[in-house]
């Protein structure tokens, strides 16, 4: 697991925005922050953060090693750089009302790690002060702008739903891993598992068990469905959300 901010803060802050960079000297490759730090993105997409490596990024450029670190000090201001940029705001929610708002946000950031599933290899140790996060973050909090919510709250919900997203993305991120690396679909690997199963579990034993498991098999075709998971959580938080900002509406003013 890799670590946000696990680079030194003063040459973090100047590449996520920007403000020290250099030109290449002529006769050199063509080489900027931008490039090489998309070719990280590149890397990590393929091979996950794990692949990820001065040396590897620099080879995928044609440059030797040394070379990068005139642009990017090290592998953790670059990490930073990297989930800064990838989290820049392509679309805007044309939707109405904070809860559809929320959903919005919700599904797009669902996107978001499962397009760059290496985001979930980074620990958020510190929050990234880059322009692509501040603009994200500014976003995502104007649809809960006006509904009566505190500032902290207004932080606290988002956070909530992130938070939701995340987990959501793991599992589902998990699932597509074990299937990939077992060669089994969820219902081959019931399937392969349920004749020794039935000679070894009593439902009389675990009624509840059986009765909801087999109610949870018979719905999702396996034990666990994420993507359900995903769904059901959210509107769980949603309904939480909706009482907190109809009593705050409710509050004399």
């Amino acid at each position: 697991m890799e670590h946000t901010g696990s680079g030194d803060p003063a040459r973090t802050l100047a590449l996520l925005w920007r403000t020290q960079e250099r030109v290449s000297r002529k006769g050199k490759p063509d080489l900027s922050v931008d490039r090489i730090v998309q070719a990280g993105i590149q890397l990590a997409d393929a091979d996950g953060l794990k692949a990820l490596s001065m040396r590897r990024v620099a080879e995928s450029l044609g440059v030797g090693t040394m070379s990068l670190y005139t642009y990017v000090p090290g592998k953790g201001e670059l990490i930073d750089v990297m989930v800064d940029t990838v989290q820049a705001v392509t679309g805007r929610s044309e939707t109405e009302g904070w809860r559809e708002h929320l959903m919005y946000v919700a599904r797009e950031n669902l996107a978001l790690y499962r397009k760059h599933p290496w985001l979930l290899q980074v620990a958020p140790s510190r929050t990234v002060l880059g322009p692509q996060v501040a603009a994200k973050y500014d976003f995502e909090l104007r649809g809960l702008e006006g509904i009566g919510l505190t500032d902290v709250e207004m932080d606290s919900v988002l956070n909530l739903v992130l938070g939701h997203v995340q987990t959501s993305a793991r599992g589902l991120t998990a699932a597509a891993l074990t299937e990939q690396e077992t060669g089994l679909t969820d219902q081959q690997w019931w399937d392969a598992a349920a004749p020794f199963l039935m000679t070894v579990f009593d439902p009389a034993r675990y009624p509840v068990a059986a009765r909801v498991g087999g109610a949870v098999g018979e719905a999702h075709q396996s034990a666990f469905s994420p993507e359900h998971s995903f769904e059901f959580g959210l509107e769980m938080i949603l309904g939480g959300v909706g009482q907190l900002v109809a009593a705050r509406q409710g509050e004399p003013q």
